[in-house]
C-alpha cells in the first residue's frame, strides 16, 4: 500500500518534497526517499513534468485522428510522428483503423495542414473534441492491491455545461 500511496500523492502533486511525502504516508524521509528511488529505478516513475494548458499557448483545437494505413507503418511514418510537435499521443490500435492520434492545432487551416501530412500513409478520419471532461487523470492504484479507493478520494467527472 505504501508504494501506491506514494504514487497517488506524486501524481497529484509531483512537486511534493520528500519531507511532505513522508509526513503524508507516516514514514521517515529516508525510507520515503528510498522507495521513490526504487520506483524510479524500476521505471514505475518515469519522470516529472509541468501540465500546460494548450489553449493558453494558442492551440484551441484538440482533434483525434484515426488513420487506416494502406501499408505497414515504416520509418517515414514514425519520423513524421516524431517530427510533428502537434501530435501529443499516438496509439497503435485494434479494429479497422491502425493508429489513433491526439493532436492540437491553432486553427482549422492548421488542423487541415497537419492532418494532410498523414494522407500519404492511408485514410484519415478526424474528430474534433468539444471539451475534455477528463484530462490527465492519475493512474489508479496498482491492480496488485485490489480495488482499493484512491487515497485522494473519488474523482467525479462533471457533465458538460455544469
Amino acid at each position: 500500500m505504501t508504494d501506491n500511496a506514494i504514487l497517488q500523492l506524486l501524481q497529484h502533486d509531483g512537486r511534493m518534497t520528500t519531507a511532505e511525502l513522508a509526513r503524508a504516508i507516516s514514514m521517515s524521509a529516508s525510507s520515503t526517499a528510498d522507495r521513490v528511488r526504487r520506483l524510479t529505478d524500476q521505471g514505475v516513475i518515469q519522470g516529472y513534468r509541468a501540465v500546460v494548458d494548450s489553449v493558453a499557448l494558442g492551440y484551441p483545437l484538440t482533434a483525434f485522428i484515426r488513420l487506416r494505413m494502406t501499408n505497414p507503418a515504416g520509418k517515414a511514418f514514425y519520423d513524421l510522428l516524431n517530427g510533428t510537435p502537434q501530435v501529443l499521443e499516438a496509439h497503435y490500435i485494434t479494429g479497422e483503423d491502425c493508429f489513433l492520434l491526439k493532436l492540437i492545432a491553432r486553427s482549422m487551416p492548421d488542423l487541415e495542414r497537419v492532418t494532410a501530412k498523414f494522407l500519404t500513409f492511408g485514410q484519415v478520419t478526424s474528430n474534433l473534441a468539444y471539451s475534455s471532461p477528463v484530462r490527465d487523470r492519475p493512474l489508479p492504484p496498482s491492480a496488485d492491491e485490489g480495488d482499493e479507493a484512491s487515497i485522494l478520494g473519488d474523482q467525479h467527472v462533471p457533465m458538460p455545461g455544469m
